[in-house]
């Protein structure tokens, strides 16, 4: 991604958000913008340009960056944008609500500015490649257009966030294979795993809900005890 990507941090912590975006806009060369409130934020992201990427504080003065969170997702404009949340509660119970919720990536505060720019880079690479000229695969009747961020089962769209989208997509150019957490993650080129990390888990359950006729016995992402995960190639998926 270039330097002209435009990252809107929501925040009440000013004087830490005018450290962060000094610090990518030195190191990124990005455009910072800055919400110091939910309701400054939403305005912002109503009325103004699309930022590139969002990175949003879940506790403010006037409300619950989840509730935003959850608003971005329902609607067609902000569905696919890239979203970094940062809490003070670390407990995974609450990393994993954000998750659900429809966050692409997670940060526990106190952390490091240089962790931030690279999860954010991250995301910036990920969204840009699903821009780029139209690439379909077929996996059964599961079809994925990464030129369009679109899944289809039969023909149906799917909803899911990129990133989900790009991790479905990992799992179908590997159709019938075995992948370990650790391995999803390297090809997303993502952070490496905390302790008690379900991330992964998450973003799973949330793709089965979109994409499995019956989520609570999914024929085609299985689960491999021990191992991982794995796309049943079409021969493979037995009709319900």
């Amino acid at each position: 991604m270039n330097g002209t990507a435009t990252i809107l941090i929501v925040d009440d912590d000013v004087r830490l958000a005018a450290m962060l975006g000094e610090y990518l806009a030195q190191q990124a060369g990005w455009r910072i913008a800055h919400a110091s409130t939910l309701q400054q934020g939403q305005r912002m992201l109503q009325t103004a340009a699309l930022p590139d990427a969002l990175v949003l504080d879940l506790m403010l003065p006037d409300g619950d960056g989840l509730d935003l969170c959850r608003t971005l997702r329902a609607q067609p404009r902000t569905r696919g944008l890239p979203l970094l949340m940062l809490t003070a509660r670390g407990e995974p119970a609450d990393r994993v609500v954000g998750l659900e919720l429809g966050a692409d990536d997670y940060l526990a505060k106190p952390f490091e500015a240089r962790e931030l720019l690279a999860r954010l880079r991250a995301l910036l690479r990920r969204a840009h490649a699903a821009t780029q000229p139209a690439d379909v695969l077929r996996v059964g009747d599961l079809e994925l257009d990464f030129g369009a961020l679109q899944a289809r089962v039969r023909g149906r769209p799917c909803e899911m966030t990129p990133y989900q989208f790009q991790l479905l997509g990992v799992l179908a150019r590997h159709a019938g294979r075995v992948l370990s957490r650790d391995q999803i993650m390297d090809a997303l080129k993502g952070h490496p795993q905390e302790a008690f990390d379900r991330s992964i888990d998450v973003h799973v359950s949330r793709i089965r809900a979109a994409i499995e006729d019956d989520p609570r016995q999914p024929r085609r992402i299985l689960t491999v005890r021990g191992a991982g995960y794995m796309l049943a190639r079409g021969s493979d998926v037995q009709p319900s």
